[in-house]
Parts: structure tokens; C-alpha cells; sequence
């Protein structure tokens, strides 16, 4: 699989991509990453991308001409590649679309700044809106990070085993339990005494029990579409008077 960010700061998404778990997986060539500077692209010799918005209003937008010539390029090698724009009222995404996401062969991410980019070029290029929570920021890089950090950990090999993400927070559905390494006594607090048994499957039922007790607390919007079983919230009530002894 293939990134290709187009960006007015390369540099940022570099030095995150290039770190840590992604890196060790790019050096691996275990997926592709890319960055096209927009500003190479520009309209005359003094770099600009840029422009002031009809009708009106503070701030600076990016034009046409430079992002289309930019997303030309990323385009070149293959003509089927998809396209996002990070955008502020976009799909939301989420585990679900990072899942769908890690299917395709190229993806571009269309990173704005300032007041944004012009419409026209995103109608024209076939942008999809892509936003990655309810609040604004100040370019579309950061978005960018998050959706190739999470779309890039399920491909094959990036992570020591499919066990390692399927079982995480959201790819279930629900949020992930409680974890916990050593020291066993910390400050008066003590792991779990079932995650030291060794007994497979109530450890098993502890973590079921503790992920779902975590969703209801943290993220009851989850479950607004999942229909838990009687024997689900029969065991979650004793599994709690049971931390309660305990």
C-alpha cells in the first residue's frame, strides 16, 4: 500500500511516519509513504498557493491550479488511486474506514491550510471529506498522521500479529480493558489477581467483562447499536460484585 500526502509542510509528516512502529515498517517496505510539496507547484517565481477569498473574509485560500498540479503527479503511477481531503464536516473516521482504508492499493491525503482550499479543485479532483473529530485546527497534517498511522497498523507484518490490533479498542466494537504490567503492588494497588492465575479462560472472561464495563462507563454510545444478551449482562453484574470482594 501507498501514502502520498500532498502538503505546504512535508516536514511534519516526515518526522512522524519516519518514527517508532511506522518506520521500522516503511524501512521494511511493508507499505510506501510519500510527500509532494503543494508549493512546488506554485503560480509564479514567489511561491504562491494562495489567495484572498471572494465575497469576502479573513485568512488566506489555497487555489486551484497548485493542488491540481500536485495531485496530477501523485496520480501519475496510477490512475485509480483515492483521494481525501482533511476537512472540517467530512466522513467522520473511524476504525471501521481506517479498515476499509487499509484495502486500498494508493491512497492521497489532501492536506488544506489557512482558510482551507478552493471547491472547485476538490469537485474537480473528486476529494472525499474526510474530518477526524468536531473541533478546528490549523492545517490538515495532523489528520493526516492519524489516518495513515491507523489505516497503516492493520496492514500485514506492521504489527507483531493480527491478535495485536483485532483485540484492541473499537475493532471489537467496544473499548479495550484494563491493562497492566510489573510491578504486581504499586502504591497500594494491585494488579488484578486472575490476570496472575494462569487460567486462561477466566482471564479471558475478566478482560470480556472489564472491556465491556469500560464502554458503559466511558462510551455508552457504543453499544447504541449492539444488542447485548441476557448472559452478557447476567456475568458483567456478578463479574462486578465479584471486584468488589476483591
Amino acid at each position: 500500500m501507498k501514502f502520498t500526502v500532498l502538503t505546504l509542510f512535508p516536514e511534519l509528516l516526515e518526522a512522524y511516519v519516519k518514527s517508532s512502529i511506522l518506520g521500522r515498517a516503511l524501512e521494511r517496505e511493508l507499505f510506501q509513504f510519500e510527500t509532494i510539496q503543494i508549493r512546488d507547484f506554485a503560480i509564479n517565481d514567489y511561491g504562491q498557493v494562495d489567495d484572498s477569498l471572494y465575497g469576502g473574509g479573513i485568512g488566506m485560500l489555497m487555489m486551484c491550479e497548485p493542488v491540481f498540479r500536485a495531485w496530477k503527479q501523485a496520480r501519475a503511477e496510477d490512475s485509480s488511486s483515492r483521494t481525501l481531503v482533511m476537512q472540517a464536516g467530512g466522513r467522520s473516521f473511524d476504525q471501521k474506514m481506517a479498515e476499509e482504508l487499509s484495502e486500498e492499493d494508493h491512497l492521497i491525503l489532501l492536506c488544506g491550510h489557512y482558510e482551507g482550499i478552493d471547491a472547485r479543485v476538490l469537485d474537480e479532483i473528486g476529494a472525499e471529506p474526510v474530518s477526524v473529530g468536531d473541533f478546528v485546527l490549523t492545517g490538515g497534517e495532523l489528520p493526516a498522521c492519524l489516518i495513515i498511522d491507523a489505516t497503516a497498523r492493520l496492514l500485514d507484518g506492521v504489527l507483531v500479529s493480527e491478535d495485536a490490533w483485532r483485540d484492541e479498542s473499537f475493532s471489537s466494537g467496544l473499548l479495550s480493558e484494563r491493562q497492566y504490567t510489573r510491578p504486581e503492588l504499586w502504591r497500594d494497588r494491585y494488579v488484578p489477581s486472575v490476570l496472575l492465575s494462569g487460567h486462561e479462560a477466566r482471564i479471558k472472561r475478566h478482560r470480556s467483562n472489564d472491556s465491556l464495563w469500560q464502554t458503559i462507563q466511558m462510551r455508552p454510545d457504543l453499544l447504541e447499536n449492539m444488542e447485548l444478551s441476557y448472559e452478557q449482562i447476567k456475568d458483567l453484574l456478578l463479574w462486578l460484585e465479584e471486584e468488589k470482594q476483591n
